[in-house]
Order: structure tokens, then C-alpha cells, then sequence
């Protein structure tokens, strides 16, 4: 199968090309840096260059590909409006470009803010609509093109996809923690976080590939929750750091942007995708990873 990936050369995107290759697919990666481009080559796939504003690329990219894998985000938390308004482009280009092709086009979104009081499932509705919503509502987008034509499957991805060299979510509150010199929690440290390992994660979306239904929602979820004192707890021991709560009231002046994120309670199952799938987490778990030196000093 010819797949065509955006961020293609990102976290998720180029491990998710190292697992497409592997089982005998070509892949047209989307690179906008001449360093993207030059990776994406030396591994076999083929490039489109380009970026997330580039509609007239990825609608090239879609239309000349078996499937469309769309992982691709700005992550400009300065301005999350242009973020969700470049995704939910970007979305509605490829949708476009595939109707009537019943073609597959999985996209990544997030199990966070899904739910409130328990865990998120595959079978909850993403609650975001519309371009002012996260993620500009794309997820939902994404979906309506099921009846027009599209093979449409979420990938709905832990808050935290880790691993060694991860420079997400974890990354940035190790780095708070060693410019703070503690490790800090919010509150009492009881609100949880989802995670997966960046191995299973994309071992899923091949998976997904092959054998998820069009409007299918998949959790790429391995721990439904790891309260963040226990996160923090890892933390402090991988860096020799104090561990110690930050009061509510001082979350966002202690982490900056990401307070907002680990201040929630960000948990999910992933119980039906592992029935569906066949798919059984393998990797490290969040706090092994932690121990193992993979958020050094």
C-alpha cells in the first residue's frame, strides 16, 4: 500500500514510517526542512515538501496515496488558534481530496478532556466541534467524511507518548523541574495521566491501518492513569530533585503553559482497540522509563 504520512519526521510520525516500511508499505513523508527532507530519503520514503499550511501539497499527497496518515500538528501552545485552525485545514483538505475513494485516513487526536469524572472510551464522542474548539473540532470533521466516502479512523494518543529522546509533554515538565529545582505536582498529586509507549503507539497505527473500520475510534493508550505525584515522585529520583506539591493556586506561575495540562486528569481505557486490534502494550511503562535514564539530567 502506497501511505501518504504527515509529520512524517516528528515523534510519532517517524517511528510510525520506520513501522510502515517494516511491513512492506511505501511512504510519501511530508517534510518542510531541507534536514526532514534528507532523513525521510535516507530511510526509502519518497518526499513531498511541504508543511501543515500547504494545502496544496497535502492534497497532492492525498490524492496520489492508497491511505492518508495524518499526524502533523503546529503544537504552538503561543497561539492555539492557529494551530487549530491550520489542523482543521489541513483535515478538511484531505477529506476532500479522498471522497468517494473509500480510502483510509487515520488522524491523530487525544484522548484528553474527552470525559469528566472517569476514564475516556472508545465509544465517547469527542465533545470538540468546530474550528474554535482544540484540535480545530477535526476529529468530528474527520468523521463526517464516513458517509461521503472516507475511511476515517481516529487515533486517539495518550497525553504522554514516551520513550527515549522524547521532547513532549514528560520532557517539558523534567525541564520545569531542573530549572525549579524540585520536582513539583499539582495539588495533591492524585489527578492522572494516561500514557503509552512510543513503540506501541506506533505498532497500533499499522494495526489501525489494516484492520480498523472506517469511523472506528482507537485508544493508543497502554496505563489508563498514573496519578502525578508518581510522575513527579520518577522525576525527582531520575534528576536528584526534591518532590514536592505546588498549591492550585500557583500550578500555571510554577509549570507555565503545561500547568494546564497537568493540572487535568487525563485518563482513557483502551480495552476495546486491544480487542479489535489484537493489540497488547509491550513497552516500558511511563515510570520505567523514568527510572531507565530516558528523561536524563
Amino acid at each position: 500500500m502506497h501511505v501518504f504520512v504527515t509529520g512524517a519526521s516528528g515523534w510519532i510520525g517517524s517511528a510510525t514510517v520506520d513501522e510502515l516500511l517494516a511491513a512492506g508499505h511505501d511512504v510519501t513523508g511530508l517534510a518542510r526542512s531541507d534536514s526532514s527532507a534528507a532523513a525521510l530519503g535516507a530511510k526509502g520514503v519518497r518526499v513531498r515538501r511541504g508543511d501543515l499550511d500547504d494545502l496544496e501539497s497535502i492534497r497532492g499527497g492525498a490524492e496520489n496515496a492508497d491511505a492518508v496518515i495524518h499526524l502533523a500538528n503546529k503544537h504552538d501552545w503561543s497561539n492555539p488558534a492557529a494551530s487549530n485552525a491550520a489542523e482543521r485545514a489541513a483535515v478538511q483538505e484531505i477529506g476532500d481530496a479522498l471522497v468517494g475513494s473509500n480510502r483510509p485516513f487515520l488522524l491523530a487526536s487525544g484522548v484528553a478532556a474527552l470525559t469528566q469524572g472517569r476514564p475516556a472510551a472508545e465509544s465517547d464522542p469527542s465533545p470538540f466541534h468546530g474550528p474554535e474548539s482544540p484540535r480545530g473540532g477535526s476529529e468530528n470533521l474527520a468523521l463526517e467524511f464516513v458517509d461521503r466516502g472516507v475511511g476515517t479512523v481516529s487515533l486517539r494518543f495518550a497525553p504522554t507518548v514516551h520513550a527515549a529522546g522524547d521532547h513532549g509533554f514528560v520532557a517539558a515538565i523534567a525541564a520545569i523541574a531542573r530549572q525549579q529545582g524540585v520536582s513539583g505536582y499539582p495539588g495533591d498529586g492524585t489527578n492522572r495521566w494516561a500514557a503509552v509507549h512510543r513503540s506501541d503507539a506506533v505498532r497500533l497505527v499499522a494495526l489501525g491501518l489494516e484492520k480498523a473500520a472506517p469511523g472506528t475510534r482507537l485508544h493508543a493508550v497502554a496505563e489508563n492513569g498514573i496519578p502525578t505525584r508518581d510522575i513527579a515522585d520518577a522525576i525527582g529520583r531520575a534528576l536528584g530533585l526534591p518532590v514536592r506539591s505546588i498549591d492550585p493556586e500557583n500550578v500555571h506561575a510554577h509549570f507555565g503553559w503545561i500547568g494546564t495540562f497537568f493540572g487535568m486528569d487525563l485518563t482513557a481505557t483502551s480495552g476495546a482497540t486491544q480487542d479489535l486490534l489484537a493489540w497488547t502494550p509491550t513497552g516500558p511503562t511511563l515510570l520505567q522509563d523514568l527510572d531507565n535514564g530516558a528523561y536524563p539530567a
